[in-house]
C-alpha cells in the first residue's frame, strides 16, 4: 500500500516547499524507499503551457509530453523519479474532467458539488498519480487559507482520514521573519498559519520552519506548545547557498526519521554521501568560466531553473566554479555586443516570440566569429541556423516565419508552411490552438557517426522537445554546402534535431533543437553541458 506525505504551505507563498518536497524525497530514496512527487497546483488554467514565464516560471516537460510546473523538475532532480502528466494535475483539470463526466451522464442526474465530487476526482487523481511507490510525496500549491486551495486541503485531509494513522503524515512549511527592531523571530504568523490549517481538519505531523537564521530552541518549544506539534518535529530550514545542501539540513534534524516513524515505515540508514560529495566539489572548485546568458527573461531566472541548474551540474563534474552572466538581448540590440568581451562560452535559450531576437542572433555572430564555445538550445538553434544562413550561406533576410511571415528565406518555419511553398499541401493554421500544435516529450533519434555530437552523446539521443517551428529541411543542402553539419535528424519525419560548426571554423558550436536540461541531474551531470563547460574551460586558458 502506498503511504502518503502531504506538504503544504503558510504564511507566504515561494517559501520553497517543491525543494522542501524534493529534498525529503532525495533521503527517503536514499533508505532504499521508493518514492514519487506529485504537485497539485490550484489555479484553473489547464496547465502552465501558455502562461506568462513571469507569473509562473519555467514549464517544465515531462518525458511523456506534459507541459508542467517548474517544481517537478526539482522533484527529478533530486530523486530518481520520473514525472510524468499523472504527476501534475491543475484546479483546471480537475473540473474540465468532472465536467465532462457530467455531461456524459456519469453522475446519474445529481446535483454536481465540490464536495464530494471534486475532492473526489482530486482523490482519484492524486491516487494514480501515486501507484507504484512506497511513498508518494504530494504538494499542494499556494498557501493555506487561500480560497482556491480549499478543494485540495479538504481532499488531502479526507485521504488521511480514509487511509488511516499510520499511512498519512502533514508536514507544513511557514515563514518565522526576523524583525530587526525586536532583534528576534517572530512565532505568530507560525501559530496563525497552523491555526488555519487544523480549522479545515488538519494537524500537521512536522513544521518546517523558514527563517534567515537558526531557530533557537525556546522558540521551537514555544511553537510546539501553540501548534499541537512535537518540539523535535519543529524542524528550522535556514536559508542556504545552495538547494544541494537542503537534503543534509533536513536529515541532520532527523526529518526522515519522523516520516518514516509516523508512516509506520522500517528502511535502512540514510546515505547521503552523494550529496555530500556534490556540496564538497560546489564549495572547492578548481577552475572557473564565465558564460553569457543571452536571453529576454533575464530579470526572472526562474524562467530558466532547470537549465541554470544544468549548468552549475556540469560545473560540479568538471570542478568549475560556473558563473551566469544574464545578457539582456534588447541592451545587445541597443548597445552591441560590449557584454559577450571576456566571456569563455555563449548560451542562448529557448523561447516563444520575436522581441530580443536580432539581439540574440548578433550574439551567435559574435560567438561564431570569435570562437567562442556557443550552445543553442531550442529557439537558440533555430536563430543559430538563421545567422549562418544570412551571414555564411548568403540567404539576406533568412528569417523563422514565426518571427517575419514574410521573410524571402523561411529557413525555420511550420511544416505545413514549407510544404505549402512546394505545393505538397494546402496550408492550414498551425496557430489555431496555442496549447496543441507543440512536438512535445521526449524523441529518440539516431546521431551521424564522427560528428561532435556523437562523441558526446554516442549512437542516439532521447531528449524532450517543446516547440512547433522546424528548421526548414529545403534549405538545409544550401546550409551543409557552407559546412554547417546536421548531426542529428527525427527518424520519420528527418527533421534536423542538432547542428553543429566543423572544427575548422570553430572549436565549439552545438545547436540543439529539444531541451536537454530537463534530463539532468546533480549526480551525474548531462554529458552535453559537461562537454559544453570543457569547452568553454578550454577556452578561459587559452
Amino acid at each position: 500500500m502506498t503511504k502518503f506525505v502531504f506538504v503544504t504551505g503558510g504564511v507566504v507563498s515561494s517559501l520553497g516547499k517543491g525543494i522542501a518536497a524534493a529534498s525529503l524525497g532525495a533521503i527517503l530514496e536514499s533508505r532504499s524507499i521508493k518514492v514519487t512527487h506529485l504537485k497539485l497546483d490550484p489555479y484553473i488554467n489547464v496547465d502552465p503551457g501558455t502562461m506568462s514565464p513571469f507569473q509562473h516560471g519555467e514549464v517544465f516537460v515531462t518525458e511523456d509530453g506534459a507541459e508542467t510546473d517548474l517544481d517537478l523538475g526539482h522533484y527529478e532532480r533530486f530523486t530518481s523519479a520520473k514525472m510524468s502528466k499523472r504527476n501534475n494535475f491543475t484546479t483546471g483539470q480537475i473540473y474540465e474532467s468532472v465536467i465532462k463526466k457530467e455531461r456524459r451522464g456519469e453522475y446519474l442526474g445529481k446535483t454536481v458539488q465540490v464536495i464530494p465530487h471534486i475532492t473526489d476526482e482530486i482523490k482519484l487523481f492524486i491516487k494514480r498519480g501515486a501507484e507504484g511507490a512506497d511513498v508518494a510525496i504530494i504538494e499542494v500549491g499556494g498557501t493555506v487559507g487561500d480560497i482556491e486551495s480549499l478543494p485540495f486541503l479538504e481532499a488531502i485531509r479526507q485521504i488521511g482520514f480514509e487511509e488511516g494513522h499510520s499511512n498519512a503524515c502533514y508536514i507544513h512549511l511557514t515563514l518565522l521573519p526576523y524583525i530587526p527592531t525586536a532583534g528576534e523571530l517572530k512565532t505568530k504568523p507560525t501559530q496563525h498559519s497552523v491555526k488555519e490549517l487544523r480549522e479545515i481538519g488538519i494537524q500537521p505531523d512536522v513544521l518546517l520552519c523558514r527563517a534567515d537564521r537558526p531557530v533557537p530552541e525556546e522558540e521551537k518549544r514555544k511553537i510546539a506548545l501553540f501548534t499541537n506539534v512535537q518540539p523535535n518535529a519543529v524542524i528550522s530550514v535556514v536559508d542556504a547557498d545552495s538547494i544541494y545542501k537542503i537534503p543534509a539540513m533536513l536529515h541532520d534534524q532527523m526529518l526522515d526519521e519522523i516520516v518514516c516513524h509516523k508512516l509506520g515505515i522500517l528502511a535502512r540508514a540514510a546515505d547521503l554521501k552523494v550529496w555530500e560529495k556534490l556540496v564538497s566539489a560546489l564549495e572547492k572548485p578548481a577552475h572557473e568560466v564565465n558564460i553569457a546568458f543571452v536571453g529576454k527573461y533575464v530579470d526572472l531566472t526562474e524562467s530558466y531553473k532547470s537549465l541554470t541548474e544544468a549548468l552549475f551540474h556540469a560545473g560540479m563534474h568538471t570542478s568549475c566554479k560556473i558563473r551566469i552572466h544574464y545578457v539582456d538581448s534588447e541592451e545587445i540590440e541597443r548597445t552591441g555586443c560590449a557584454a559577450l568581451k571576456g566571456m569563455d562560452a555563449v548560451l542562448v535559450p529557448g523561447g516563444f516570440g520575436k522581441r530580443g531576437t536580432e539581439g540574440k542572433i548578433a550574439a551567435i555572430r559574435y560567438a561564431r566569429e570569435n570562437k567562442v564555445p556557443y550552445l543553442g538550445i531550442c529557439l537558440g538553434m533555430q536563430l543559430a541556423v538563421i545567422e549562418y544562413a544570412r551571414d555564411v550561406a548568403g540567404l539576406a533576410g533568412a528569417h523563422s516565419t514565426e518571427l517575419d511571415p514574410e521573410t524571402p528565406h523561411p529557413v525555420v518555419a511550420l511544416i505545413t508552411e514549407w510544404l505549402d511553398r512546394e505545393g505538397m499541401v494546402e496550408h492550414r493554421d498551425e496557430n489555431s490552438n496555442l496549447g496543441g500544435t507543440m512536438r512535445l516529450g521526449a524523441q529518440r533519434c539516431p546521431i551521424k557517426a564522427g560528428t561532435m555530437a556523437a562523441s558526446i552523446y554516442g549512437d542516439e539521443v532521447n531528449e524532450r522537445h517543446r516547440h512547433r517551428y522546424e528548421v526548414n529541411n529545403t534549405y538545409v543542402p544550401k546550409l551543409e554546402a557552407k559546412g554547417m553539419i546536421i548531426s542529428a535528424r527525427t527518424p520519420t519525419e528527418n527533421l534536423p534535431e542538432m547542428m553543429e560548426l566543423p572544427q575548422d571554423q570553430h572549436p565549439w558550436f552545438v545547436g540543439v533543437q529539444f531541451h536537454p536540461e530537463f534530463t539532468s541531474n546533480p549526480r551525474v551531470g548531462h554529458p552535453l553541458f559537461i562537454a559544453y563547460v570543457k569547452a568553454a574551460l578550454a577556452h578561459h586558458s587559452s
